[in-house]
């Protein structure tokens, strides 16, 4: 298996191990695999932080202009659409 197919692989489980819900043996695979690669532990670690400012900040609501323009960048104006009505 080639690096690049390993981190992708193991990528794909980051969700689950950020929230603590991966099986031990596939969190010991990839706390392994981010000992010897950096670009992945830069994932990881960029979306726990990513999480803990989301969790941070939930009870702060966006500025209707700033909630319009994101749910447009993310091509999801249809949800902007449906809460006015």
């Amino acid at each position: 298996m080639s690096a690049n197919s390993n981190c992708r692989d193991l990528l794909n489980t980051i969700s689950e191990y950020v929230d603590g819900a991966l099986s031990e043996e596939l969190c010991a695979r990839l706390e392994a695999h981010m000992r010897e690669c950096d670009n992945c532990r830069v994932v990881v670690n960029t979306l726990r932080k990513t999480v803990e400012l989301y969790h941070a900040c939930q009870d702060e609501e966006l500025p209707g202009e700033v909630r319009e323009r994101l749910f447009h960048t993310l091509h999801l104006d249809e949800f902007i659409q449906n809460e006015r009505t």
